[in-house]
């Protein structure tokens, strides 16, 4: 399915994608953490928003 070489270039991009989000996290965790104060509850209203409407699509459909 994959060649020895394919394999080899995906765990080495992986592992050098993961190292480069960590990175520039942490370089700009403090800016984060000024501009994104509320951000949490923008997910976390996203997500109730989004299980809201799986719960009515079950009540519609039965």
């Amino acid at each position: 399915m994959f060649s020895t070489g394919q394999w080899v270039f995906a765990i080495f991009f992986v592992v050098v994608f993961t190292v480069a989000i960590i990175f520039s996290y942490k370089k700009d965790k403090k800016l984060h953490i000024k501009h994104y104060k509320g951000a949490k509850w923008v997910l976390a209203g996203f997500i109730l928003f989004i299980i809201l409407l799986f719960i009515i699509k079950q009540l519609v459909k039965s």
